[in-house]
């Protein structure tokens, strides 16, 4: 038996990838110069990479190195098969496999050398045919994907009677083709002219194709942010100087010959490199700007004076200190505007982060005048107010200091840029943005607009204060926000695949003033990978309407689409199972041990088992609603058709109605006076019947013990602590017996729609999911309390409720080291955090967007206008309604509320939910559409507006208003 083809095989499908994969180009480079090319640039170890950070001779080297590789690969199957047989173009196909495998390069010069190995007469056609051709086109695109296209045909016309070869040698062309679409093209990594000897055979080919303008639609990866920002700018009409963009490796020769500057007429040239404006670095000062650019002679120069700034050592450390890798320099070439006045715009203040005004300063004269910090400029202050529905409010400019030469700038110019500010922000997703800009005598011009890094990230309390409301001790913190930021993260992951390898989830959410923010930053890199348009951020930003994504993104998502799908249709069914399995035993056990009755060890065994089932219930109380949300959004069911007395928040309140009814029922007969809560618990007790409505009671509160006003805040008493609120609440709807009919009366559908009973299912699936979620959190209190009792005892705390100023870890550590340097430090650290809590508390309200690392003292709350009778909120319970406000900021302290009572509330949980089935109407400070007191309020049928920032401050106990819960509005009528 010949076993020579068998040889042959294995040595084409395992050496010739491990020769492709061999990383001669990074050891060549790292011997003569001592640099890792997998650690520069873009990590890619290829021949233009070798030109690039080795120079001339590490690149010359590279390319025999490569060439050698190919030839090698073709020898290697001639060794085993006869010359020139299809064996080779197979043995060139694994090579170049091996090279993008393990090598991350396109291995072109592989290929191309093994070619002229395998065939030197087809590699001659095709080398003469694309010469010939793309003289004239000039193409460097076409040239490269021509140039496949013409390999495939010409050894396809050469071996006619063998149609392998074509089929070899088109599988080999479409595997280029689709490296090339996944890693960056080797030419363009070059940053100047003078360092890729490699691009200069297809400089002749670019021609004038080659010059770009900023008329065109440029992407910041290929030409920088700062000219593919204005290219934007200008295709959207604003005033921006007409510009060319040299990009890199491209020949300056050809932009330099079309350009011609003169004294009258001067151009300016710029830095646009890779990474430069970015939303985290704005790499201000790196590099360097010529003005006055009046002949060619001197455009060549300080084209090159430009791209040398980019290897500067100060450049070069700056990048490495930003983390930066190492990129390429775009230079952008643009019409030189002779402005009258000049200056920079901060669309929000860089130092003083809670000032919303728009800082500008300004000079007469050019721009370089105020960012060269030799000359002091005139400093503005501009206040824009937000304009509330009809309400117009004027612009306030303030003049910060006073300049010696006596000139000022014109008001209505600063607030025309103070406005331009503002719209360059909105139009770059809400992150505040710095401009710089001229007046010429007729119009302002924008010079450049960057992001303002130092305000990086941007956080939002829009939809953490529903998640996680109120002020949060540590404990609760160190629980809440690593499960939180994990399931978000494993879903973004599912969605986006590798795309989301470089993200930190664990920075989705954060804590300031002791209230959760949720990282819009971050959030609008995701929003813009999944491929959804940049008002989608502003639905977290400013409430803004959820845009639909373009086709073209949802085609780009569907594979991760088609996971989350997947794990959306199969979510019922998987909870059923861990339900089942996990859920309801453990809870159980639980539940017949009290966690008073276990040791400190013990009790940490029992927290981590609870942690580890919350792991898992997160996933689905977030999917859950989640799911619930696209469903009902896709079927386009009305609320109206669901059925939501299964819900945790609706069912509580109607069995406490219905025991309240029959107390009811029990003392009709009897003519006594009952005008607090304890004197009707007295006559109930008194009663000889009453042993049973305080049964009924009592297994009430066993049943629904573990909510309260906040149950994603373990350090928040469950109504089983104090069961003197429930206690109200049951006395609430004794004395009010039309709340308590309108909680026992909730809608019950029996008969719905197809569409309708897909969304209950969700529906009901988010009520089970809530309950279970609300007891572990609720187990898991009542642990850390049973554990806080030990150190009492022991005296390693002083007071009840100091457990919750810890972290899980600091906690975890005393248990298994009771005589550690943490143990000892306790009562420092907890009383250096309640005092941080009890100051962070007291503020009234705080702001609903912060910028980068803010320091809680220097807030200052807002002045609310007297003036401002007109509210917008989110409307999410239909109706209109007028009555009088109530305030509550706290279920211990509810007083009287009837069917003409609207109650203000902070933020609703399912605590609240008795609250408003004896209200008329409801505004809360958070909240949407799915949030516990807007269903309560659709299924008890009241209008509710969600979403009014700090309400419980604008409005005042006693005033009368009107709120439409269709569209959000809220007027104060006297």
């Amino acid at each position: 038996m010949n076993l020579t083809p068998i040889w042959g095989s294995l040595t084409v499908f395992i050496i010739c990838p491990l020769l492709g994969g061999l990383p001669l180009i990074d050891w060549i480079t790292y011997t003569l110069t001592g640099r890792h090319l997998s650690k520069l640039g873009t990590g890619n170890i290829s021949v233009s990479a070798a030109f690039y950070h080795g120079g001339k001779l590490a690149g010359i080297t590279a390319v025999l190195s490569e060439a050698a590789k190919g030839v090698i690969a073709v020898l290697l199957a001639r060794a085993f098969f006869p010359s020139g047989s299809v064996w080779e173009i197979i043995a060139i196909i694994a090579l170049v496999i091996g090279r993008y495998w393990m090598g991350k390069s396109a291995g072109t010069t592989n290929a191309v050398w093994g070619i002229v190995a395998h065939d030197p007469i087809a590699a001659a056609l095709v080398w003469l045919i694309s010469l010939i051709s793309f003289t004239i086109i000039r193409d460097r695109l076409l040239g490269k994907y021509g140039a496949l296209v013409l390999l495939t045909v010409i050894i396809a016309l050469r071996n006619p009677n063998q149609p392998e070869y074509g089929v070899a040698t088109f599988a080999l062309a479409s595997l280029l083709a689709g490296i090339y679409q996944n890693i960056p093209d080797d030419l363009d990594l070059a940053s100047n002219t003078e360092q890729s000897s490699s691009n200069k055979m297809f400089r002749f080919f670019q021609g004038d194709k080659s010059i770009i303008t900023l008329d065109s639609k440029l992407k910041a990866q290929e030409v920088g942010q700062k000219a593919a920002n204005l290219a934007l700018l200008k295709q959207l009409g604003y005033s921006v100087a007409q510009g060319w963009v040299l990009r890199p490796g491209d020949d300056l020769k050809a932009i330099v010959e079309i350009l011609n500057p003169t004294p009258k007429s001067p151009l300016i040239v710029r830095s646009s490199a890779i990474g430069e404006d970015s939303p985290t670095s704005s790499a201000a000062g790196q590099y360097i700007s010529i003005l006055d650019v009046t002949n060619k002679k001197e455009l060549e120069s300080a084209i090159v004076d430009c791209q040398a700034s980019y290897l500067q050592s100060s450049a070069m450390e700056y990048r490495r200190h930003q983390d930066q890798s190492e990129e390429s320099m775009a230079v952008l070439i643009q019409r030189q505007i002779e402005g009258v006045y000049s200056g920079v715009a901060f669309s929000r203040d860089p130092v003083d982060r809670f000032n919303d005004s728009v800082v500008i300063e300004a000079l007469p004269g050019k721009a370089t005048k105020i960012v060269s910090g030799k000359f002091t400029p005139q400093r503005y202050r501009v206040a824009i107010p937000e304009v509330d529905l009809a309400q117009e409010k004027s612009i306030t400019v303030t003049q910060e200091n006073i300049r010696d030469d006596g000139v000022d700038i014109p008001i209505g110019i600063i607030e025309s840029v103070a406005l331009l500010a503002r719209e360059m922000e909105d139009l770059f997703e809400g992150i505040p943005q710095d401009l710089e800009w001229t007046y010429d005598g007729e119009k302002i011009w924008l010079l450049q607009v960057r992001s303002i890094t130092t305000l990086q990230p941007i956080w939002t309390r829009r939809i953490a204060a529903e998640v996680i409301p109120g002020k949060i001790r540590p404990l609760t913190w160190s629980i809440n926000q690593p499960l939180t930021c994990g399931v978000w993260g494993k879903l973004f992951a599912v969605v986006l695949g590798d795309r989301a390898r470089d993200l930190n989830f664990e920075e989705t959410a954060t804590l300031h003033f002791a209230s959760a923010y949720f990282n819009v930053t971050l959030l609008g890199t995701i929003f813009r990978r999944m491929g959804l348009p940049p008002e989608s951020l502003e639905f977290l930003t400013r409430g803004a309407k959820f845009s639909k994504p373009p086709l073209m993104s949802t085609i780009k998502n569907l594979p991760g689409l088609w996971r989350l799908l997947k794990r959306e249709w199969k979510l019922g069914k998987q909870f059923k199972s861990d339900r089942l399995k996990l859920f309801d035993p453990i809870l159980s056990a639980i539940e017949e041990q009290p966690a008073a009755e276990l040791s400190p060890t013990e009790i940490i065994d029992r927290i981590d088992t609870i942690l580890g089932l919350l792991d898992k219930v997160t996933y689905y109380n977030i999917l859950a609603p989640l799911s619930l949300a696209i469903r009902q959004g896709i079927l386009k069911v009305d609320d109206t058709e669901l059925n939501y007395t299964k819900t945790p928040e609706v069912a509580a309140v109607s069995a406490l109605a219905e025991v309240a009814n029959q107390a009811r029922k029990l003392l009709a007969t009897e003519k006594i006076t009952l005008d607090s809560c304890a004197s009707l618990f007295a006559h109930i007790a008194e009663n000889s019947e009453g042993e049973t409505i305080l049964n009924r009671f009592n297994l009430w509160l066993d049943r629904y013990g573990y909510l309260s006003e906040v149950a994603t805040d373990i350090a928040i008493p469950r109504w089983r602590d104090k069961p003197g609120i429930p206690r109200e609440m049951l006395a609430q709807f004794f004395f009010d017996s039309h709340g308590t009919k309108k909680a026992e009366s909730t809608s019950d559908k029996t008969t719905q729609s197809l569409k309708a009973k897909l969304v209950q299912k969700r529906l009901n699936l988010k009520g089970i999911v809530a309950q279970i979620y609300n007891k572990l959190l609720a187990n898991l209190r009542w642990s850390f309390l049973a554990l806080e009792q030990h150190w009492l005892d022991r005296n390693l705390i002083n007071n009840s409720g100091d457990i919750f100023f810890l972290e899980l870890e600091e906690i975890i550590t005393v248990v298994e080291n009771p005589d550690g340097e943490i143990a000892r430090q306790l009562s420092s650290i907890i009383e250096q955090r309640q005092q941080q809590w009890l100051q962070e508390r007291e503020l009234t309200s705080i702001p609903r967007l912060v910028y980068g690392k803010p320091d809680f003292s220097t807030w200052k709350t807002p002045s609310v206008l007297d003036s401002q009778t007109t509210f917008k909120g989110i409307g999410t319970s239909g109706g209109q309604i007028e009555g009088v406000v109530k305030i509550i900021s706290s279920l211990q302290n509810t007083g009287a509320i009837d069917r003409q009572t609207i109650i203000i509330v902070p933020y609703t949980d399912a605590g609240w939910s008795p609250l408003l089935a004896r209200a008329g109407g409801l505004i809360s400070e958070v909240g949407g559409r799915l949030s516990h007191g807007a269903i309560v309020a659709r299924e008890y049928n009241i209008p509710a507006v969600m979403d009014v920032a700090n309400a419980t401050k604008l409005f005042q106990d006693g005033q009368r208003v009107r709120i439409n819960g269709q569209t959000g509005l809220v007027e104060i009528l006297d």
